[in-house]
């Protein structure tokens, strides 16, 4: 498994990530590291799956453990706000670490 220090670097210097998940290619936007149920997760918005774009963008949520092959690359993304929301009732207590809130990056 990736160590998690590169989701860590990923999420504070907001670059992405390439990873192989579910057989397929990804590039993701990490938002936020999270424990549930002993494991370790992220919710990251999925920018490209085998080199295109998705239908429309949305948070997901990856297990580490199924995240194989993952690389931090030299891209960054902005915070997607709209999608991801620090304050919901999941991340509560179990938040590693996430990007800075909206209010903080204003």
């Amino acid at each position: 498994m990736t160590p998690p220090t590169t989701f860590f670097e990923a999420i504070a210097l907001q670059k992405c990530l390439m990873a192989t998940y579910n057989k397929m290619v990804v590039k993701l936007a990490p938002h936020i590291l999270y424990t549930r149920h002993d494991e370790m997760f992220i919710d990251a918005v999925t920018i490209e799956r085998d080199g295109r774009p998705p239908r429309e963008l949305k948070l997901g949520t990856f297990k580490l453990a199924g995240l194989n092959d993952v690389s931090l690359i030299d891209e960054q993304f902005e915070p997607m706000h709209g999608l991801y929301d620090q304050s919901d009732a999941k991340y509560k207590g179990v938040t590693l670490f996430a990007i800075e809130p909206e209010s903080a990056a204003a």
